[in-house]
């Protein structure tokens, strides 16, 4: 059964100096402010498209990764994903650092990686991100 998900934002003024809010709405756990200079300056408690996106990515790519272990008949103990999303001013999203450390008792370092490129590749985040010309992994076993 496909499932659809909405946010909504409300924004008011120019790029530059306007300010938004967005709201997750189909969970409604919160409404979060936006605006130009948490983008491009620093957040300063105000959250940024990218921010999104990156929260998206690294829950996405710790489902998909959990799911691919499970089928191959492994025990997830953990999974920690980071993903850095860059964006350039002028040039938009310019790269998205994955990072993972897990703990999965049992599987050997070569079908760790085997399996963190597969989610990488099949994540439907990573996939709605093909876009993105420079997206890294960095997965490592702990």
């Amino acid at each position: 059964m496909a499932t659809t998900r909405t946010a909504q934002t409300h924004w008011e003024g120019n790029l530059l100096e306007g300010k938004g809010t967005v709201a997750l709405a189909s969970s409604n756990i919160g409404t979060f402010d936006v605006n130009w200079p948490a983008r491009s300056e620093q957040p300063n408690g105000t959250t940024s498209p990218e921010e999104l996106i990156a929260a998206a990515h690294s829950s996405c790519y710790s489902m998909a990764f959990s799911h691919g272990l499970h089928g191959k008949g492994y025990t997830v103990e953990s999974l920690d994903t980071k993903a850095d999303v860059t964006f350039q001013p002028g040039e938009g999203i310019t790269g998205i650092a994955l990072t993972v450390r897990a703990s999965v008792p049992g599987l050997s370092e070569e079908d760790f990686q085997a399996a963190a490129a597969d989610a990488k590749a099949n994540c439907p985040v990573s996939q709605a991100l093909s876009g993105v010309k420079n997206i890294t992994l960095d997965a490592q076993l702990v």
